[in-house]
């Protein structure tokens, strides 16, 4: 529930109440990164693009060591019904170069992404950001 609301409050935008103290960001991790990618879908396809990561997407990343850690899509405020938020697990910064390397030329995904893509593109935006788990944080 806790990282359904961080992740709806990320894609919806928070404002801050006060000044955030500057902080020296953590280093790398020895073991995994995780990756927050955020899907704006084309005007009226949010549907196909649930369709693709629910019958395609998910299995081709775990084919290509990405480890699949969450889906969501906003309930409320300007992003709800265009969104998909979502979480990778790698094992590395590097891992990932490569596994996204793979992934874009698998024949599988190509095929996926062809046939969901027949009456034109159903992704307008993509955002992604690696994240580094704190030492107090769950996920680690």
């Amino acid at each position: 529930m806790a990282v359904a609301l961080l992740l709806a409050g990320y894609a919806v935008g928070r404002v801050s109440t006060g000044p955030v103290a500057a902080q020296t960001p953590a280093p790398a991790p020895a073991g995994h990164v995780y990756e927050l990618r955020t899907y704006t879908a084309a005007e009226g396809k949010i549907a196909n693009v649930n369709a693709r990561f629910r019958d395609h997407t998910r299995r081709i990343f775990e084919k290509h060591g990405m480890k699949n850690i969450g889906y969501w899509t906003p309930l409320e405020g300007p992003t709800a019904g265009t969104t998909l938020v979502y979480i990778l697990e790698h094992q590395s910064r590097e891992a990932a170069r490569a596994s996204w390397a793979a992934f874009r030329t698998d024949p599988d995904w190509l095929k996926a992404k062809a046939e969901s893509e027949t009456a034109g593109p159903i992704v307008a935006k993509v955002e992604s950001v690696f994240l580094n788990p704190t030492d107090y944080s769950a996920l680690k």
